[in-house]
Formats: structure tokens, C-alpha cells, sequence
């Protein structure tokens, strides 16, 4: 029995130490995404992410409906204030001040480095050219072939939020495709 806690005492220090350690990438905002990813040689992608529903995520929580909900799921002040609508409306919610950069506004949404992973450490040109050093610098790629894209989008599109009407990953998901066209 001392065995075994030793051994789970070992464990949990080493993940605690791991989790310690991990990188913390800092957030650039949409408006730095937007320079590189506005070309039609990029597939347009910001303009694609800005005629979305969620360019315009963190807006909906300022509207009278939005007061409306929060209030009836017992959410006290505002919802753009409140975490339980932040989590899904906006990028960044838990992120401390320090990790979000001068051009980061939290009023663009779901945007780039929601779904992507905070910015900074791999958008230098000679990192975004190589799919693995991007990777291992903070850049999340989603996969419609292994689920992780339709795990990822559902952490926010389930029977949660309050005003989920079901979600039909296929047809969303084409809603969303901002693919860089092929050579």
C-alpha cells in the first residue's frame, strides 16, 4: 500500500511539473491573423471567418436577448462579463492580461486563435512554412478526418448553452471551411 502511494504521490508531482512547464503562447488578435490570411491565395480565410456567426459571438452577449437568457439561467450581471457565456464567446476569457497582445480585442469573437491556439510564437513566415515547427510552436491544426475538429466544436455547440437547438457538425462545418486552395 505505501508502494502504491509512493508511486501515485510520483505521478502526480511529475504531471503537476509537466503542466508547470508547459509553453505559454501569447494571443495576437484577429487583426494580425487578418494580414497574412486576407489574400485570395490563402483562400480568403479572414474574410470568410468575418461574414461568420462567430466574428460576431462576443457582440451577441450586449444584446437584450442575451440579458434575457443569462437571467433566466440564473447568470448574475452582464453576459459579456459573465464566464459561463465567455468560454464560448470569446477568445481568450481565462487568458491573463499579459498573454494578450496590443492588437487583441476581445470583442472580435471566436476568432482565428480559438480554434488555432495562440499566435505569436508561430506566425513568423519561416515557422508557418513548416507544418511541424508551426505545430510545436503553438499552432493547433483540427481534423475533420481523425474527429478532433467535431470534439473541438462541440465543447462549445452542446445541449450547455442555453439556446442549442442541435448541431449538425457536417453542415456547419462547411459554413466554416477556410481551406488554403491547392498550387
Amino acid at each position: 500500500m505505501k508502494t502504491l502511494m509512493t508511486i501515485a504521490m510520483a505521478i502526480a508531482l511529475t504531471s503537476a511539473v509537466s503542466l508547470a512547464a508547459a509553453p505559454t503562447h501569447d494571443y495576437v488578435g484577429v487583426s494580425v491573423c487578418k494580414m497574412c490570411h486576407q489574400t485570395a491565395k490563402n483562400g480568403e480565410q479572414f474574410q470568410k471567418w468575418q461574414a461568420s456567426k462567430h466574428a460576431q459571438a462576443y457582440k451577441t452577449l450586449l444584446t437584450p436577448e442575451a440579458a434575457k437568457i443569462a437571467e433566466a439561467k440564473g447568470i448574475k450581471g452582464k453576459p459579456s462579463e459573465a464566464k459561463e457565456c465567455l468560454e464560448c464567446h470569446e477568445t481568450g476569457y481565462d487568458v491573463a492580461a499579459a498573454n494578450l497582445g496590443p492588437k487583441f480585442n476581445k470583442e472580435d469573437g471566436v476568432q482565428c486563435e480559438t480554434c488555432h491556439g495562440a499566435g505569436k510564437d508561430y506566425m513568423k513566415m519561416n515557422i508557418m512554412k513548416d507544418q511541424k515547427l508551426a505545430a510545436a510552436n503553438g499552432l493547433v491544426l483540427l481534423s475533420v478526418k481523425d474527429g478532433s475538429a467535431q470534439k473541438f466544436c462541440e465543447t462549445c455547440h452542446n445541449k450547455k448553452s442555453p439556446t442549442f437547438k442541435g448541431f449538425d457538425f457536417a453542415k456547419m462545418w462547411a459554413q466554416i471551411a477556410h481551406p488554403v486552395p491547392s498550387k
